[in-house]
């Protein structure tokens, strides 16, 4: 058997922020599910191919459940179970319940309700961006405001409350906030969210946690639903409008395209999402023997996916580490697979498919404010992206 890995490679090249470590690729090319040691002593699996990423994500037997896998990124100690309404740590059937309820209320009606609306809030910040001067960060006046109010939309925070919603849950993402700092904010929103709940039962309004009330799930559930969607659509989107915006800058031959045919902005955000993988570390644990590529995951093992690498995998996409905005990108693992596929992400196509070609429409002479090896990443998170975005135009 191939000597485990002691760490996933998770150094991005200085030069390159938009690739993954360059150590995945020679990885995955050499064997694409390869023994791996997790960061509490572990012994598991790394998965870096197409195939098989998205065969461990399609199949019931490998799960999700928090107390049943070992944490990729550090050592965080055995985990609790998932709390009632956190989808994205448990299995069917107490996934489908909620995933049911749910995916009936991203409706078509709602969905172009929201595009609307995504086109009108955009715009409305591209007019404060414009008339603010000549130079911004595009995190703070565009990508996490965005985002932040389609939340706002989808769950019926009143107008008033907005500006603080918004406050907490860009603490709660880390931005600008200390790790206490974003515990209490987790702590507030929470409370915040439960008593939403509580008034969405007694005067319904037209938005999604109104709906919610009508079905049979408890109050906590709903609350716990709603920190659910807002943790899942408001960190990963605006992270995406940012990092998207950065990459198409520095790929001035893409834009290109995208300037002469705008229509190619919907595809692009498919490319990005493909390119970026911002989501770039998954873990599943076998709940039984599995035989994959060769190899034989035992039950009780965890097994990382390295998305970034599956997504960059030429089995499945030819010329991978290149940016192509007419690529047909479909199954790309941006939102992931199976059962827990991106509840979201049509309200997340919404929302990118609003703000690129708004912003370099608005802005034609956009450009970064800083030379390029300035602009601060983030570091060693479950989502990717950047800390700040100077722009000026």
């Amino acid at each position: 058997m191939t000597e485990p890995l002691t760490a996933i490679p998770w150094t991005r090249p200085a030069d390159r922020p938009f690739d993954p470590p360059a150590e995945l690729a020679p990885l995955r090319e050499e064997q694409p599910l390869r023994p791996l040691i997790f960061p509490d002593g572990h012994e598991g699996w790394l998965a870096l191919g197409y195939d098989e990423v998205r065969a461990i994500i399609a199949d019931p037997r490998f799960s999700s459940r928090h107390e049943l896998i070992h944490y990729a990124l550090a050592d965080l100690g055995p985990l609790p179970p998932a709390e009632p309404g956190d989808l994205g740590g448990m299995d069917a059937p107490q996934h489908t319940r909620y995933r049911k309820v749910l995916a009936g209320k991203f409706t078509v009606r709602r969905m172009r309700l929201l595009s609307e609306r995504a086109e009108e809030i955009t715009n409305e910040h591209l007019d404060a961006m414009a008339a603010s001067g000549s130079e911004a960060d595009l995190v703070e006046v565009l990508a996490q405001p965005v985002p932040g109010v389609m939340i706002c939309e989808l769950l019926g925070v009143p107008y008033a409350d907005r500006g603080e919603f918004q406050k907490l849950a860009a603490a709660v993402n880390g931005l600008g906030a200390t790790p206490e700092e974003q515990f209490a904010a987790f702590e507030q929103l929470g409370d915040y969210i439960s008593g939403l709940v509580r008034s969405k039962r007694a005067n319904p309004t037209d938005d999604l946690l109104s709906d919610l009330t009508e079905t049979d799930l408890s109050e906590d559930e709903l609350a716990r639903v709603g920190a659910f969607l807002l943790g899942a659509g408001l960190d990963t989107t605006a992270n995406m409008i940012a990092l998207g915006t950065y990459t198409l800058l520095q790929h001035p031959d893409q834009l290109a395209l995208l300037r002469a045919d705008p229509a190619l902005f919907g595809n692009a955000v498919e490319e990005l999402m493909r390119f970026l993988s911002i989501a770039h570390t998954g873990v599943r644990a076998a709940l039984e023997d599995v035989e994959l590529s060769g190899q034989t995951v035992k039950a009780g093992q965890s097994v990382a996916l390295a998305l970034q690498a599956a997504n960059r995998d030429s089995r499945k996409y030819p010329n991978p580490d290149a940016l192509d905005v007419r690529r047909d990108a479909s199954g790309h693992l941006g939102f992931g697979h199976g059962i827990h596929q991106c509840l979201g992400q049509q309200l997340a196509r919404v929302e990118m498919r609003a703000a690129f070609p708004a912003l370099f429409g608005r802005f034609p002479g956009l450009r970064l404010a800083v030379p390029a090896d300035q602009v601060p990443m983030r570091g060693l998170v479950d989502i990717y992206g950047v800390d700040r975005l100077p722009v000026s135009w």
